[in-house]
C-alpha cells in the first residue's frame, strides 16, 4: 500500500508540477502578448468646418485716416474688418482690388490717380480680430496719389477695394 500511496503522490505531484508548468507558459504568453503588444489598422474621419467671411467694410463713424492724400504724397488706409467667426482671426495681407474711385461728390474726379500700395505678407505687426467682432486696421501710407489726379479730385473721399487674407 505503500508503495501505491507513494504512486498517487507521485502522480499529484506530476501533475500539480505539470499545472504549474501550464500556468506559468500560459502566463508567459499572456505577458509576452501585453508586452509586444498587436499590431492593427483601420481608418477614421473627421471634418473640417468651415470658415465665414470676414469682411472689410467702408470708414464708419469715429474711423478717420489720420493723414490726406495730396498729388505726389501718401497716406494712411483705415480699414474696418468684421470677423463673424467664433474664433480669432489674424489679418495676412490686404492687396488691391479694383481701382480706386471717388466719392458721389466728386463726379469730374475721374482720373484719380489714386492706387492702394499694397501691404507685406505677413502684416507686420501681426493684426488679429477678435472673435464675433470688428477692428480698425490703419495701414501707414497704403495709399498713394500721382500727380495725374484731376483738380475735380480735390476734397474727394476714395475707396479703394482691397482684398484681406486671413487666417485662423
Amino acid at each position: 500500500m505503500t508503495a501505491i500511496t507513494r504512486t498517487v503522490r507521485h502522480g499529484r505531484g506530476v501533475r500539480a508540477a505539470a499545472l504549474a508548468g501550464l500556468l506559468v507558459t500560459a502566463g508567459a504568453g499572456t505577458a509576452y502578448a501585453y508586452w509586444t503588444g498587436a499590431g492593427g489598422s483601420g481608418t477614421g474621419s473627421a471634418a473640417a468646418g468651415t470658415m465665414q467671411a470676414v469682411t472689410v467694410d467702408a470708414l464708419v463713424a469715429g474711423d478717420n485716416p489720420r493723414t490726406a492724400l495730396i498729388p505726389g504724397g501718401s497716406a494712411d488706409v483705415a480699414l474696418r474688418l468684421s470677423n463673424p467667426n467664433p474664433y480669432s482671426v489674424q489679418v495676412y495681407s490686404v492687396t488691391a482690388n479694383g481701382p480706386a474711385t471717388a466719392d458721389t461728390a466728386h463726379p469730374g474726379c475721374t482720373t484719380t490717380g489714386v492706387s492702394f500700395t499694397g501691404t507685406a505678407a505677413p502684416l507686420s505687426p501681426a493684426t488679429s480680430v477678435a472673435a464675433n467682432s470688428s477692428a480698425l486696421v490703419t495701414l501707414p501710407g497704403a495709399a498713394a496719389m500721382d500727380t495725374t489726379s484731376l483738380a475735380a479730385c480735390q476734397g474727394a473721399t476714395f475707396s479703394l477695394p482691397v482684398t484681406a487674407e486671413v487666417r485662423k
